[in-house]
């Protein structure tokens, strides 16, 4: 939990970063989006591949050697490489990182407790989500750039450089920390060797996936939360500065408010949300669709904040359920690893549709409050649909089951003449 705290709380202070980094080379506003883009990108290039590495060695040597390769994205960075191929690099690491850090919940924990720990995992997350937008943007502000440029260090000119290399120094802390995560004994797959095969059984946990009745709602459901979860980040900065009139260390900041209402809405599912309740919580997606359409009747930022977190409690409220939910199929049907590229690979492509989108909502310069009614028109609207998705699947179940009990209808004996 640790390790993923500060690994968490750099990639996040790390995107403020680069925004501001393309800000300063004065590139166009619809590079934001690209730069969501370049990150989960590796998510599904390499889907395939980081779900069987993640299962041919014990998780601690997967989440130290993915640590890394971040470690290495952040150092591009500082010596100048352009900030969309230098985060690209770090969700090249974030995409290996991943299957590790949730596939070990399912190999040191019994399915009852995974629930629970996804709420500790999501709330540890969530907070470096909060303090990650705190940092990028605090960095930002008058006063620490002028403590940064006064500080006695040499080789670092620049306060960009420095801020970098401040983020480069939590990744170490994170890979330290790997280090003494301890292996939880569970037998490793070999790692085959022909992409060909490796192509071909992701392509068929895929499809295992989305068969399963359970499996295919769940999947649904983290795929559009964290498709629109990347958008609305996004979506904040420039709301927060064309609506509020906020700087943008102020606007970045204001982020972690949604945060901070989903360690809350994951801390309640946590403790009052168990396994077999989990799809229950779907409708809660519905409602948050809804309440994002408030955005544009806030007034002003105290009610902005109310609001924000409202948005964040019902995400985190129902998205940890499907979460424990989806891990616990897939760790039946094809293995933790495999299960959680899977997911990986469903959720950042909707991650890049998401942004995709919005890079061409502000390429045809649209108004930020008809993004907002449009996005959480499209979030309420999908959530409906797999809602009654799920009620099918439902009424389906209970027709087999009904079938299956009167075939087994005992009937009286042929009396014997």
């Amino acid at each position: 939990m640790a390790a993923q705290f500060f690994s968490a709380l750099a990639d996040n202070a790390l995107l403020i970063v680069a925004i501001a980094v393309l800000r300063d080379l004065q590139t166009p506003e619809e590079y934001v989006p690209i730069l969501k883009i370049s990150f989960a990108v590796s998510y599904v290039a390499l889907a395939a591949f980081v779900g069987a590495f993640a299962d041919s060695m014990p998780k601690w040597r997967v989440m130290f050697i993915s640590n890394s390769v971040k470690i290495l994205g952040c150092a591009m960075l500082l010596l100048g490489t352009h900030p969309l191929l230098a985060y690209a690099v770090v969700g090249l690491g974030a995409a290996a990182y991943s299957p590790a850090k949730y596939g070990i919940l399912t190999e040191y924990l019994p399915h009852r407790l995974l629930v629970l720990a996804n709420g500790w995992i999501e709330g540890l997350t969530v907070a470096a989500i909060i303090l990650g937008a705190v940092l990028g943007g605090a960095l930002f502000t008058d006063s620490a750039v002028r403590a940064l440029l006064a500080a006695p260090l040499p080789f670092l000119d620049t306060h960009t450089e420095r801020v970098v290399a401040l983020i480069g120094l939590i990744y170490i802390v994170a890979a330290i920390i790997n280090l003494y995560v301890p292996d939880t004994g569970v037998d490793h797959k070999p790692l085959k060797k022909n992409p060909l095969y490796l192509m071909h059984e992701f392509g068929h946990c895929v499809v295992l996936l989305w068969r399963d009745k359970l499996g295919q709602i769940s999947l649904a459901v983290t795929t559009l939360f964290w498709g629109a979860a990347a958008a609305l980040q996004l979506i904040v900065i420039k709301w927060a500065e064309d609506e509020l009139g906020l700087a943008y260390s102020s606007a970045s900041m204001l982020q972690g408010t949604v945060a901070i209402g989903v360690a809350v809405g994951a801390t309640l599912a946590a403790r009052f949300i168990t396994l077999k309740k989990s799809v229950r919580v779907i409708p809660l997606g519905i409602v948050m669709g809804l309440v994002v359409l408030t955005m544009n009747f806030v007034p002003n930022s105290e009610i902005a904040i109310l609001a924000l977190m409202l948005v964040g409690a019902l995400a985190g409220f129902f998205v940890v359920p499907m979460n424990a939910l989806l891990q616990h199929r897939g760790h039946i049907l094809m293995g933790a690893g495999h299960s959680i590229a899977v997911q990986n690979f469903n959720e950042n492509i909707s991650v890049l549709l998401m942004a995709g989108l919005y890079f061409l909502m502000l390429k045809a310069e649209m108004p930020i409050s008809w993004i907002i009614v449009l996005f959480g028109l499209f979030v309420s609207g999908s959530m409906t649909l797999i809602h009654i998705r799920h009620r099918e699947n439902q009424r389906q179940h209970d027709n087999v089951a009904h079938l299956d009990d009167s075939a087994h209808v005992r009937r009286p004996p042929k009396k014997i003449r």
